[in-house]
This record gives structure tokens, sequence and C-alpha cells, in this order.
């Protein structure tokens, strides 16, 4: 049995209460001492984890007795504390999205790589059943040729009291940054590296906002496909994914979880939506926790965290170029990050 890292967690509440929860389930961490700007959540935390309560986090970062350090806060926060936590020595888990800015992320990623540190990413691992779903009808010839994925992510977060997310230089692209990462990220994971994209972003919907009501990106991977992804911040909770092929299409609705597809006739007459049953795909074991124990692993000398904070990058960066082709009306390149990791 791998022996425990030892862990100091800032941001234990919220989203970091489901982290928590996650560690315990692998058996890998022991958290020795916690930090959180919410008195009440660290000493709830502390009673929970068994853990100290650090004065703040330059006190927590400061442990001899903490190897690593998991960054669950709000991500206008992301870069700073890993950062900090890369110049004490201390291995990095950070949650998404990964950064805010080009400049944060040029920062994070050479703090970590330049003391060796196993860098982890709160990106699930691509490989549950929806997903190998999808690579089942693409290889099953389900879908044929494939000429299109379609990508839609909107809540209403827009009209929330949250002011962080309301600042253009910390959430570029309101919604397109707070969960179209996600997308872009799957986009990545199944279909290859965003290279290009177009994007046109609306600011006039909630007038008491200043960051992105409603942004439209086109996106080219490497192979050539083009994808669409519409974020929505100011609109009903919905995540859908469409593929459309030369043989049938597959749409694949998350919340509630509803998979379906829908084959091409010959006639190109209007054809049966019908359900798939998803108890019958073969996937891979549960991702929840597998970007936790590939960490847990990296740090311990055995392979590289999985999804790796490269992948990470890799979806911010694609985020930063949307922002700038909004601003700028051109298409823009997105820079290869992982190139980083292949030098």
């Amino acid at each position: 049995m791998m022996e425990q890292i030892r862990v100091g967690m800032v941001g234990v509440s919220h989203f970091g209460k489901y982290r928590r929860e996650r560690m315990r389930e692998t058996g890998l961490f022991n958290m020795v001492a916690c930090f959180d700007y919410t008195a009440e959540a660290a000493t709830q935390c502390a009673a929970e984890e068994g853990c100290a309560v650090a004065a703040d986090y330059d006190a927590l970062i400061a442990r001899d007795d903490i190897e690593a350090v998991v960054v669950s806060t709000g991500a206008d926060s992301h870069a700073d504390y890993a950062i900090r936590a890369a110049e004490a020595g201390k291995h990095f888990f950070v949650e998404k999205p990964l950064c805010c800015t080009p400049q944060e992320l040029e920062a994070l990623l050479s703090a970590g790589e330049t003391r060796g540190l196993a860098m982890g990413m709160g990106h699930s691992a691509p490989d549950g059943a929806v997903n190998q779903l999808v690579r089942d009808y693409l290889a099953d010839g389900k879908i044929g040729t494939l000429a299109a994925v379609e990508m839609t992510t909107c809540h209403g977060g827009g009209w929330c009291a949250s002011p962080w997310r309301f600042i253009p230089e910390k959430n570029p692209g309101g919604m397109l940054f707070q969960c179209g990462v996600h997308m872009i990220y799957w986009l990545e994971a199944i279909f290859g590296r965003v290279t290009e994209v177009a994007c046109m972003m609306r600011y006039d919907i909630n007038p008491n906002t200043r960051t992105s009501d409603a942004t439209t990106v086109l996106l080219r991977t490497e192979s050539g496909l083009l994808a669409t992804l519409t974020a929505y911040h100011v609109t009903a909770y919905r995540h859908t994914k469409s593929l459309y092929g030369t043989s049938g299409n597959l749409y694949i609705n998350e919340t509630p979880l509803d998979v379906t597809y829908q084959a091409r006739s010959v006639e190109g007459k209007p054809e049966a939506v019908v359900s798939v049953d998803l108890d019958a795909v073969h996937a891979g074991p549960e991702s929840a926790n597998t970007n936790l124990i590939s960490w847990a692993q990296a740090i311990r000398g055995e392979g590289t965290p999985t999804p790796s904070v490269y992948d990470g990058a890799a979806a911010v960066a694609a985020i930063f170029a949307a922002d700038e082709a909004a601003r700028t009306g051109h298409i823009v390149a997105v820079p290869d990050v992982r190139a980083r990791v292949r030098a």
C-alpha cells in the first residue's frame, strides 16, 4: 500500500467539501491542516478530517509536515494559491478552470515545472459510460463520417450574487469560462487538440454585469473537425452535446442524463429518435477519483497525473483565445501548451 500523501487544503466548503469526500474515498490522503476564509468552514473541516486549522495560507504552506496542497477555492484565486504552494516546494492539485489569464497560466506552469512538482488537475478523466458510448458509436460506424459537434452549456449564474464572476479579467466569457471549460476539455479528450477559434459575445442582457451574458464559439480541432460551443450565463440550466454524422446523430443531454440516437435514412426524410441504453455500455472505471489517484501516484514517482495540469491548461488556453477573438473579430490560433511536456 502506498504511503498516504500528507496534504494541506485551502477552500474546504462548497466544492471543497465534495473534493474532500473524493479524497477520503481513495484512502490515499492524510489531511494534516486546512485553511478557509470562512472560519466556520475550516472548523467543520477540522472536525470531519481530524486535521489542524492554519491561521492563514502562508502558515499552511509553511508547514514541514505537508508535502502537497489541494486548492479548491474560486477560480479567481487558483493561480495565486498554486504558485505560492509551488514556491514553498509543495506539489499541488487545482480545481477547474485552472486560472483566469494567459499570464497566470504561464506563471503557474513555470512554477511547477521549475521545481519538478506533480501538478494535479480537477477535471474528471473521460472514461465513463457516455464517453465510451461516443467512442463505440464512432468506431462501429453508427455516426459515419463526423460532420460536426455542437455543445451547449448554460445556467442562471449571471444573476447570482458572486462578485468575482462579474469581473471580465477573472471570468473571460462568463459561462464559457465557468462551465464551457468542461466542454472544451471533453472535446479535446475525444477529438484532439483545438487549434483555432472564432467567437462572438453579447453583454446587454443583464445590465448589472460586465461579463458576457451569451457566448458562441467556433472551434477547429487538429483533425479539421468543426465544433460549436454556446454558453449562456442568464438562462435555465442545460448542458448538451450533439454529434452529427453521415450515418447518424448522437444526442447527449447531461442533466438529467439522457442519450438518444437518430439514424439517417437514404430518403433524407425525418427519422425516428431512439433512446440508448447506457447499462449496455462496457465502460472503464468511474472517473471521479482518477485525477486524485494518479496525482498521488505521481507524487510517489509512479507515472503522471491524469488528467494533467496541461489538459486543464489547454482548455483555458482555448477560452483565452476565444476572448481575444471576440475582442478583435479575428480567428485566433490556440497555443499548444502540451508541447511544454513534449519538449
